[in-house]
Order: structure tokens, then sequence, then C-alpha cells
């Protein structure tokens, strides 16, 4: 009986069930458990309709300027994929992408509305093409792409070796690279299109090496796509890093280029489009896309009419909400709206 009792009185807890401990409370036991001062707010029927009253005071607004931004932004979006197409190979545009010794130039004009300002970014806009398929954006390797021939892995298998010997870059990705290219004319003048630094700083400097040269790069009997400089280290390819960067969406636009010079409303716009890359063999789209920015970016509706719709609702709930709260008031604490005691009374 005496071990008994002094294993209970060693092992017993203080007043309140805390463990004991010697030298007072355990470090940090009110942290752990969640036992520091808190501010409880008590949601009222005032704070709950006073909340919802600000967040749509602030959103619309924002809103509204979101809106107005994107407004400010000149656009021209040319497809071409169809208008490149000579009559003849209308009902077969297999036979005259795949053909070579087709030329494949084609001149479009497109009127400019609006003034746009300088910077001007030329994008190429694809539909209906899938970059975020699983065996397609798994088919690369980023060590490879760092360090040369050094890493050769399975990983970008099927576009792996050609001729026994190993590609650089590999697989599906770099062997599907976009490669029409875009010249612009106004009149007799030509628009020159700053090709540097349109892709991030950060895949320049660390992801692709500076020393690391394409090898073997579309040398076998199919071709996906554009061919690279073997002379020209990979941090170097810019049309290469952007397109490697994969798109989450089946369409998605990609930066080809920056105009540094001011375009004028109606003003002729003369695009010599060089028509190589196959999307006809899957439905696909190609546009061309010149467009200006602003401070949040480039045209994008979506935000704007998000915070518009978000703040709308939440004014609308807080007039709803004060509607209900004057009708049938219900007194702070009352006990009868709880779920035992409706149970109770029901019985």
């Amino acid at each position: 009986m005496d071990e008994a009792g002094t294993s209970a009185s060693a092992g017993s807890a203080p007043r309140g069930g805390r463990p004991a401990r010697s030298g007072g409370e355990p470090v940090f036991y009110k942290f752990t458990q969640q036992d520091l001062p808190a501010w409880k707010p008590a949601m009222t029927p005032g704070y709950v309709i006073a909340i919802f009253l600000v967040i749509g005071i602030i959103f619309v607004p924002v809103g509204l300027i979101c809106l107005q931004a994107s407004n400010r932004v000149a656009e021209v979006v040319h497809r071409y994929d169809i208008d490149c197409l000579p009559n003849a190979y209308r009902s077969n545009k297999q036979a005259y992408i795949k053909d070579s010794s087709i030329s494949k130039k084609c001149i479009q004009k497109v009127k400019v509305q609006y003034h746009m300002k300088a910077p001007i970014y030329v994008y190429y806009e694809l539909d209906n093409y899938y970059q975020n398929h699983r065996r397609y954006i798994k088919s690369r390797s980023d060590k490879q792409l760092r360090y040369g021939l050094k890493y050769t892995d399975s990983s970008c298998s099927p576009i792996e070796r050609s001729n026994g010997l190993p590609i650089v870059p590999c697989g599906l990705i770099a062997w599907s690279l976009f490669n029409d290219t875009y010249d612009f004319t106004r009149g007799s003048m030509g628009i020159m299109v700053d090709r540097k630094n349109i892709s991030w700083r950060s895949d320049r400097e660390h992801k692709y090496g500076k020393d690391v040269y394409p090898f073997n790069f579309q040398n076998g009997s199919l071709i996906g796509g554009g061919k690279l400089d073997p002379d020209i280290p990979l941090s170097n390819q810019e049309d290469l890093i952007v397109w490697m960067r994969a798109a989450a969406l089946p369409q998605f636009r990609k930066l080809y280029g920056v105009i540094e010079e001011d375009i004028q409303a109606d003003e002729i716009i003369t695009m010599h489009i060089t028509n190589n890359y196959n999307t006809y063999s899957f439905g696909g789209k190609k546009s061309l896309v010149l467009t200006t920015s602003t401070w949040l970016g480039g045209k994008n509706d979506f935000l704007g009419y998000a915070y518009l719709i978000t703040g709308s609702s939440s004014i609308f709930l807080s007039i709803v909400f004060a509607l209900i709260h004057v009708k049938i008031p219900r007194p702070q604490g009352d006990a009868a709206y709880l779920s035992w005691s409706r149970k109770n009374g029901n019985n």
C-alpha cells in the first residue's frame, strides 16, 4: 500500500490537469496546448453585415481599376494557319506542310485599330496543343540541359538517341520546337523585332549550360520541329528556353520578340510569315499576337470581373442579412436556438 501510494502521488498531476515538472510549468506549455491569450470575436449580425459590406466596398473599385487597366491594352490577334494554306492544298493540309519543296512563305496584312505604344510584345499562340501531357512533359533531361553529354538517361524516351548517338537536347519537348518565323514591315520600311532577353533570366543562367552545345539534334529520319545552331550554347538559344517552359493549358502564348517602336492607329502592318510548324495533324490553331502591356500585365479581364462579382455578391449578402436581422432579430446568446434545446422542446 505504501509503494502504491508513493507511485500514485509521484505520477499525479497538479491542479488543472497539467503534468508536474520540477522548476514550474513546462517550457512552451501554453504554446503547445494552444492556451495563449487570443482574441475570440463574437460574430454578431452587425459584425457579419459590416464585414461583407467592407469587402464589397473595397473589391468593386479594385475590379473597376483592373478592368480599366485591361482595356488600355492594345492587342492584335491574327490567326494565320488557314489563311496561309494554298488553295490547292485546302483539302490536303498534311501534304502541304510535309512537302519541303513547297514554299512556306506567307504574307498577311492587318490594320491596327488603336495606337500601340512601345514596347510591343510579339507572341505566337497555339490552340489545342497539350504541352501538359504527362509523357510529353516528362520527356526531357534537366541535368543534360545544364551539364551536357555526361548525362544521358531514359527520361528522354522516345527521343534519346539517333543513329546510335545521344541527342542534345533530348526529349519530346525539345524535338517539337516551334519553328515558324515572323517579320514585319509598314510600307517599305521594316520593323525591327528584338529577340534577345525573351526568356527568363533565371533559366538562362541556372538551367541551361553556357558550355553545352546542341549535338545530333534533328538528324534522324523523323523531324519534329525547329533546328538549333550547333555553334551556339543552349544558354543563348532563347527560342528553345521559351519553348521548354511547358504550358499548363491547351491554349497558350509564348514570347517571340519585342518591337521597340510605336505603331500608330489605322496603320497597315504587313506580316511576313514562314508557316513551317505542323499543327494540321492534330487540328491545332496558330495565331500571331501583337500586344502592349500595363502595370497589370497583358489584356486579361478575368481578374477585374472576379473582383466585381465577389464585391457585388458581398454587398448583396450584406443587404440580405441586414433585412433579415431587422425583420427577424435574434438575441445574442439565446439558448433557444441550441440544437439540444430545440430537440427537448420538440419532445
